[in-house]
């Protein structure tokens, strides 16, 4: 028998002073049995990063047809195309036909090795941001995971807080490759 999803619910309150973005959030976050803390997270600071009305999470690790995170106007056309994690190249080319934009956050110590492999390639990809999150930025977000949170998200001068009323982290997103 397969292995279920289990279900997050996030509130997630979002003050990002650098684009002038104030919202809550109710988010429902399916983590996938294959999917760690510092997956999910990654996905949330994402969301959070990028946060609009229209932002929805796609259908991530299930298909490869979908992304972690996109937005889509009302005629089906996808404005922003954000996957998480180390995808092939090859998706993220096919991405950049599809979407106006592109961004990939990559997290974690493999992320290193990824982007060498990678980086003559996606650099020739002006549709294509790529940001980079460090390991011990993730596993601190992964200590906040509870099935049921509620996160105050603030971005200020390209600093991030992301946390809890008992705990929150402070983060610095690098830009590995900016869009052209």
């Amino acid at each position: 028998m397969a292995l279920k999803s289990t279900i997050f619910k996030i509130d997630l309150q979002i003050a990002d002073m650098d684009r002038g973005y104030y919202a809550d959030h109710a988010l429902t976050i399916a983590r996938h049995p294959s999917e760690t803390d510092e997956r999910m997270m990654a996905r949330v600071l994402a969301f959070a990063l990028f946060a609009a009305d229209d932002l929805s999470f796609g259908n991530g690790l299930s298909t490869n047809d979908e992304p972690d995170l996109w937005r889509r106007d009302l005629t089906g056309e996808v404005l922003l195309w954000v996957d998480v994690g180390q995808p092939d190249e090859k998706l993220i080319r096919k991405a950049c036909h599809r979407a106006q934009q592109v961004v990939v956050l990559t997290f974690g110590r493999v992320a290193n090795v990824w982007w060498a492999q990678n980086r003559n390639a996606l650099e020739r990809l002006p549709k294509l941001r790529v940001l980079h999150l460090e390991a011990e930025h993730v596993e601190a977000l992964a200590a906040l995971v509870e099935r049921t949170l509620r996160l105050q998200c603030t971005v200020q001068d390209g600093h991030i807080w992301l946390g809890h009323a008992q705990e929150t982290v402070e983060l610095a997103v690098q830009e590995w490759k900016a869009w052209a």
